[in-house]
């Protein structure tokens, strides 16, 4: 498959501060990558990077085999979808619409015109006058629309209704299998965009915690609970990636899951579940702090 973007030791610095720390890795062609992390992890920064908005303080980013900062191919080609984004004021939204379609050769007018109707928004009116949610709405048509060979979403569905959230991820997944393209998409939540995504890079404070397959992410880690001595036990040497106390004598811990059929079969003899864990909650305990849950905040203060 072709790179479509290489990142090689990729840093940025604002005032001293990293904003981005020896990132590295390579996303390819046609595929729809998650990027997640909470807020302050890096994804904005590293998106700015990667359209070409802003140049690293060291290492690299490459973007269709090219450097993408006042990179002229790599504009037009790329779409950068954000809360900053901006469109001439003195144009409605059915003006906005035939501007990209002069500007993107690939560019589905029927389709613009049709989601316009769809999701009820005035062709005659200006982007400025939409609130926070129909403007999101507007900037997810203009981006699918415009189907560039390399689209990055920034917290696309910022505030959408639930039922328009689901309409975007939906409307995403259809328009790319019919026009496959390389998509990179941020959220907080995992749970959010989960259904349409091939792939899951992970930063927590400006690194790379994992770059892995969605299914992949999914059996990473189990949980077991029981008696507390037994999944103490079951959990010696393995990561920790999360632990709850369950009443007084039990405990609920997230491992790493590298168990042998027959540590499965022993850890039920000694009363002890394994189960599986959902690729949001894998994700949330990866990047959260290690000081367990909001009941152990609780048990520390009493």
């Amino acid at each position: 498959m072709t790179t479509i973007i290489q990142c090689q030791q990729l840093q940025k610095k604002f005032r001293g501060t990293e904003a981005v720390k020896n990132v590295s890795f390579a996303i390819e062609e046609n595929t729809i990558t998650g990027l997640i992390g909470h807020n302050g992890a890096g994804k904005t920064t590293l998106l700015n990077l990667i359209a070409g908005y802003t140049h690293p303080t060291a290492g690299t980013v490459r973007v269709f085999d090219q450097t993408p900062f006042n990179n002229l191919y790599v504009s037009s080609n790329t779409m950068f979808i954000n809360d900053d984004m901006n469109f001439p004021t003195s144009l409605t939204l059915h003006e906005l619409l035939q501007m990209g379609a002069t500007f993107y050769p690939n560019w589905n007018y029927p389709l613009s015109e049709d989601l316009l109707r769809y999701f009820n928004l005035k062709p005659g009116t200006a982007y400025t006058r939409l609130s926070t949610g129909m403007k999101s709405t507007f900037r997810a048509i203009f981006a699918i629309a415009a189907r560039t060979p390399l689209t990055l979403f920034d917290e696309p569905t910022t505030g959408m209704d639930a039922s328009v959230r689901n309409d975007f991820t939906r409307l995403l997944l259809k328009d790319y299998i019919e026009f496959p393209r390389t998509i990179v998409l941020s959220s907080h939540h995992l749970s959010e965009v989960e259904h349409v995504l091939e792939d899951v890079l992970i930063l927590k404070n400006g690194e790379v915690l994992m770059h892995t397959s969605l299914d992949s992410l999914r059996e990473y880690a189990v949980g077991m609970s029981g008696p507390k001595s037994e999944v103490e036990a079951l959990g010696a040497g393995r990561e920790i990636l999360f632990q709850q106390k369950l009443g007084t004598e039990g405990l609920y811990q997230v491992v790493e899951n590298h168990f042998q059929q027959e540590e499965i079969e022993t850890a039920k003899q000694k009363g002890v579940t394994i189960s599986g864990v959902s690729a949001e909650d894998v994700s949330t305990y990866l990047i959260q702090p290690k000081n367990g849950g909001i009941e152990d905040v609780y048990n520390r203060s009493e």
